[in-house]
């Protein structure tokens, strides 16, 4: 069985570890390094990132997380936790605060505004229909959110929503001594995926939906299966270059 681990600092871990016990997933709390080991996926979840980051810097976690997400491991960040995996952040408070990185993307760290600002929406999900069936719409729970401003090359767009009416003016500076603009879209991205990492800015975890809890844990078996038929080819390379050089590689080979 597959053992997902839940980075368990801060904020909504208990309630990721319980989607995963309803579809019969084994769930581990992650507040040190060495926990990060024999996992065979991870979730980051939402909470206060800054809190978040600050408990991370404390417990010298950056180093293993930077590992794993490197290592090609399934890694999905919720919220706070898509603050924690976005390439770049914009939007934070003085002085910034510490990124595990990996996803080719720049996030705005409270594009929805406060946490009066919080919000529900149904959201257009044929990727997640098309993967786990059941409706193309689902849930989204929007508390004190992020949002992605822009993506890269490489980075599937899963779900996107509507600005709402009454968000506040947003200025993106896209560095220091740059120009500023203001965000002038009137949708904005709100799930990706990239390689092994998942992104969503709200929170599937507090719905009755288990979908994306079932979408991520494909992902580990993707991986798995990358990496079974790398190791298969491998194995087929290894055997090919120890047959004798006068014989045909045409299968089957029989001694």
């Amino acid at each position: 069985m597959a053992v997902v681990g839940v980075l368990a600092l801060q904020g909504s871990y208990n309630e990721h570890l319980a989607a995963l016990r309803r579809i019969g997933v084994r769930g581990v709390e992650v507040r040190k390094p060495e926990q990060l080991l024999g996992l065979d996926s991870l979730i980051i979840p939402g909470g206060e990132s800054t809190t978040m980051a600050k408990l991370a810097n404390y417990h010298n976690l950056f180093p293993a997380l930077r590992e794993f997400v490197s290592g090609g491991k399934p890694v999905w960040g919720t919220c706070a936790g898509l603050i924690f995996l976005a390439n770049k952040a914009v939007g934070q408070k003085t002085g910034g605060q510490e990124l595990v990185g990996g996803l080719d993307c720049t996030v705005h760290r409270n594009f929805f505004g406060s946490q009066l600002q919080s919000f529900e929406t149904e959201l257009s999900v044929p990727k997640l229909a098309e993967k786990e069936g059941g409706n193309e719409t689902c849930r989204g729970v929007f508390i004190r959110a992020p949002a992605i401003l822009d993506v890269g090359s490489d980075v599937e767009i899963l779900a996107d929503c509507p600005v709402p009416a009454n968000r506040p003016s947003i200025t993106i500076s896209s560095g220091e001594g740059d120009e500023e603009e203001v965000y002038s879209k009137d949708r904005v991205i709100v799930a990706v995926r990239q390689g092994n990492i998942l992104a969503t800015a709200f929170h599937p975890e507090l719905t009755s939906d288990s979908r994306w809890h079932r979408f991520f844990l494909d992902m580990d078996k993707e991986s798995h299966a990358k990496a079974f038929s790398a190791l298969s080819l491998s194995s087929s390379s290894r055997d090919a270059e120890d047959l004798p050089k006068n014989k045909p590689l045409d299968l089957p080979i029989f001694e």
